[in-house]
């Protein structure tokens, strides 16, 4: 092989594909994004499962198919090791929320995807899991930093203008969705 044969595209693909360290568009959030220059990369840890990932998804305006496969497992229902293909658009929003918050720490993700079960059982103990959470359509997660508080984690989610960002300051942890603009607190 040549070396005109490697491409920084190829190079960084190769990257991307082999950073997950356990297996496992939306307009407005990659617009915050095109300050992050020819890449998007997603970092977090659940303490569920053990597994985190700190990949590279996206490169010069195209998605990394191997990329999102990882994603798609790490953001799995757990519980019922269920995966389906979760929405890059909220990868784009977690991906921007955290470029805006300036940190290296991972986030804590305490739910990606969840099943209508997982959901129903998650509903009947706590009042504020919704009955059509758009966790169940793989649109949302609930995320966590040790730097930042809660306030400040929304105020990035919010500044990404791309979707949902709910507080839960009992529980410590801020919910992004690709859903309609809106916010709330509980």
């Amino acid at each position: 092989m040549k070396s005109s044969d490697f491409s920084r595209r190829g190079l960084l693909r190769a990257f991307a594909a082999t950073a997950l360290t356990a297996a496992p568009v939306y307009s407005k959030a990659a617009g915050v994004l095109r300050g992050a220059g020819d890449v998007r990369r997603v970092s977090m840890h659940n303490q569920r499962t053990s597994e985190s990932i700190d990949m590279i998804y996206w490169v010069e305006g195209e998605y990394i198919q191997e990329a999102l496969n990882e994603i798609n497992v790490f953001m799995r229902d757990w519980r019922h090791n269920e995966v389906i293909n979760y929405d890059r658009r909220n990868v784009d929003i977690i991906a921007a929320t955290h470029r805006l918050m300036e940190t290296n720490e991972p986030y804590l993700m305490l739910s990606g995807y969840r099943n209508a079960a997982t959901n129903a059982m998650l509903r009947a103990r706590n009042r504020g899991v919704a009955k059509n959470s758009y966790h169940i359509k793989g649109m949302a997660a609930d995320l966590r930093l040790s730097s930042r508080s809660i306030s400040q984690m929304a105020a990035a989610a919010i500044a990404c203008n791309a979707g949902g960002v709910g507080k839960y300051g009992r529980s410590n942890f801020v919910h992004m969705d690709c859903g309609p603009i809106r916010t709330w607190r509980r």
